[in-house]
């Protein structure tokens, strides 16, 4: 997929979503890649309805060598206190005052070192709540003119990974794998991105995105 036919039906899709003229996916689509049963329902995903932390991340959009959009993931560092060993969007908590487009590409340069000066942000995805770290988490979706000098923050980075969406768009790289939970094992979705399993959160976010592409 192109980016450059990607990026204004992406923007005028979030444009109508934040104008409230046409609905965005929501947690219908976050659902179909939730971890457990029990976070599948709207009641547990909502900010609405639940008070967490308040919390954004990057979808950062860029192209490659042929103009093919591609986006940003992290490998956490296995020691973190939140989502330690994890594939995340960049992303972290809300300063005081701080809007969730601020504080995703603020957090794109502290994690990935990407110059907040040069992203044209888009939009946003909805709101999700995330009950394990009570993180409530504001996706915001932005692109670059071109694929930035990726530096990876020492501390919270373990990786850095460069995804073609087309990987992400694609049905099969939807699988599941069995995953130990303190109350059991549970057969869980995740994206197969860069020989990563890619779950919980993120992949809950990435799958509203996909929805959103495909609708845009």
């Amino acid at each position: 997929m192109q980016l450059s036919r990607l990026v204004p039906a992406l923007r005028a899709r979030l444009a109508e979503a934040a104008a409230g003229a046409a609905a965005l996916p929501g947690h219908g689509a976050h659902a179909e890649m939730a971890p457990f049963p029990a976070r599948a329902a709207v009641e547990t995903l909502s900010t609405d309805t639940n008070e967490g932390r308040p919390a954004a991340t990057l979808v950062l959009l860029y192209p490659g060598d042929q103009g093919e959009a591609r986006f940003v993931l992290t490998v956490r560092h296995g020691d973190l206190r939140d989502h330690a060993g994890q594939v995340s969007l960049p992303g972290g908590s809300l300063e005081p005052g701080e809007t969730p487009e601020a504080a995703a590409c603020r957090e794109g340069w502290e994690e990935v070192g990407v110059d907040p000066g040069a992203l044209d942000v888009l939009g946003r995805l909805t709101p999700i709540y995330i009950p394990p770290s009570r993180f409530s988490v504001w996706p915001v979706v932005a692109v670059a003119p071109q694929r930035p000098p990726f530096v990876a923050q020492e501390t919270e980075v373990a990786r850095i990974l460069d995804i073609p969406l087309a990987d992400l768009l694609a049905p099969e790289r939807r699988q599941r794998a069995m995953r130990d939970a303190p109350l059991g094992r549970f057969d869980v979705p995740f994206f197969d991105l860069a020989g990563h399993q890619v779950w919980g959160a993120t992949a809950m976010m990435l799958a509203e995105f996909v929805a959103v592409v495909a609708s845009a």
